[in-house]
């Protein structure tokens, strides 16, 4: 091949790619927030899609890095302007998330992340199509789940008594979900839902520039 050929034909890396939202669900307790947090720093290809919520901050939460924290009447605006891709009512209060973001990434090729629950799950699955990617994680036990709740040191023990109750609601949720962990090592369950993040990626429909790219390598 003459060095003008080798010069026409871009590294595999330059491929365009359409991103995608990776959603992770599961009851409370169960992991997911842990989990997202983890791959964020395992893989920088990731963002965080920053929900909203009209719910109190905890003393360890950041507005605008953990959720944005807003009043219950900033939260319906934005639900009748259109601005939130789902939204949903959780033991009182309202969680959604935003759309602009999510567009903007998954058109520029890259990957979000996001943990919300299977009501949201199922908004957004009806809206973004091949542009999401479902993962339920399952607690391995009842007893590890309410021992996790109650570890958190946050919720009284009726609200925990409340959580647990509304977990098998929850679980029953996860056949329509693409993928299922059960979350009994942390470590693990990074390395899998990390493992599911790179396959997605590889997809042929996500990678629209693929065609132009093998175009190139025959000589086109």
């Amino acid at each position: 091949m003459s060095a003008a050929r080798r010069s026409r034909t871009p590294p595999s890396q330059a491929i365009r790619r359409r991103g995608f939202l990776l959603v992770l669900s599961s009851p409370s307790g169960a992991g997911k927030t842990t989990i997202t947090r983890r791959l964020l720093q395992r893989d920088p290809g990731l963002s965080l899609s920053v929900s909203v919520t009209t719910r109190p901050r905890r003393p360890n939460e950041i507005d605008g890095r953990d959720y944005r924290f807003v009043d219950q009447a900033t939260f319906d605006r934005m639900v009748e302007q259109g601005e939130l891709l789902e939204h949903a009512t959780v033991f009182g209060h309202s969680y959604g998330t935003p759309r602009a973001v999510v567009d903007a990434a998954i058109a520029k090729g890259r990957d979000i992340v996001t943990d919300i629950d299977w009501q949201g799950t199922q908004q957004i699955s009806s809206k973004a199509g091949a542009d999401i990617v479902t993962v339920f994680v399952l607690p391995p036990s009842k007893e590890a789940l309410e021992s996790r709740l109650r570890s958190r040191a946050q919720d009284s023990d009726a609200v925990v008594a409340q959580r647990m109750a509304k977990s098998a609601e929850e679980m029953s949720h996860w056949p329509e979900y693409a993928y299922v962990i059960v979350n009994d090592d942390l470590d693990k369950s990074v390395a899998e839902v990390h493992a599911i993040v790179i396959a997605e990626r590889l997809k042929r429909e996500r990678q629209t520039g693929l065609a132009d790219f093998v175009t190139l390598l025959r000589g086109g």
